[in-house]
């Protein structure tokens, strides 16, 4: 992917840690997915993170051709080990699981309001009257919908692990296709109400 160094760059003011364990299969794709979703006009940074992370490797060869695919790309890509700071930094947390999300919380505690699981946040953002966030960057929308999705929380109870999306690693090519299709259709979600 090259970038033409002419063309004006947007500082971004909103950003997005997601979290998985190892970091080569669900965050990277979200992290990727958000990021082609969104452009690199719209003000957010989308960075990801594992739990226990395979530091230094590339997105896991099965989940490549799904995200390419969507219109993303695993190019440049190499995994991170989730830190306290990295947590802290975040305006916005999207981890993949609820254990995901506790870890999070626990090696940032201040992050306990912005931080969600995926579907958890996808789910929220849709519930959230489009009339009350600004008609600004997706940056600014963002900003908006975090404290507004947190208050929707325990209004619409769902079961304990419908949040979570299975890690596919070592599972197979059909399972990587299930996991995706569970993951694309949230990002979408919040990409759509990110833009407008």
């Amino acid at each position: 992917m090259t970038t033409d160094s002419s063309a004006p760059t947007s500082r971004a003011t909103f950003s997005i840690l997601t979290v998985c364990t190892g970091n080569i299969c669900r965050s990277p794709a979200v992290e990727r997915l958000l990021a082609a979703g969104l452009g690199p006009d719209s003000g957010v940074s989308v960075t990801s993170a594992g739990t226990h992370a395979m530091v230094g490797y590339p997105v896991s060869e099965p989940m490549v051709p799904l995200l390419t695919t969507a219109g993303g790309t695993a190019d440049g890509f190499a995994a991170r080990q989730l830190t306290e700071r990295l947590a802290r930094d975040a305006d916005l947390v999207l981890a993949l699981t609820r254990a995901h999300r506790s870890a999070v919380v626990e090696a940032a505690p201040a992050t306990v309001r912005r931080a969600f699981t995926l579907l958890e946040f996808a789910r929220l953002a849709a519930a959230v009257d489009p009339a009350q966030l600004p008609a600004g960057t997706p940056a600014e929308r963002l900003a908006a919908l975090v404290p507004l999705a947190t208050a929707q929380r325990g209004r619409s109870p769902v079961a304990p692990d419908a949040d979570d999306v299975i890690d596919p690693y070592r599972r197979g090519d059909a399972v990587y296709a299930q996991v995706f299709d569970v993951m694309a259709p949230a990002v979408g979600t919040i990409v759509a109400i990110a833009r407008g």
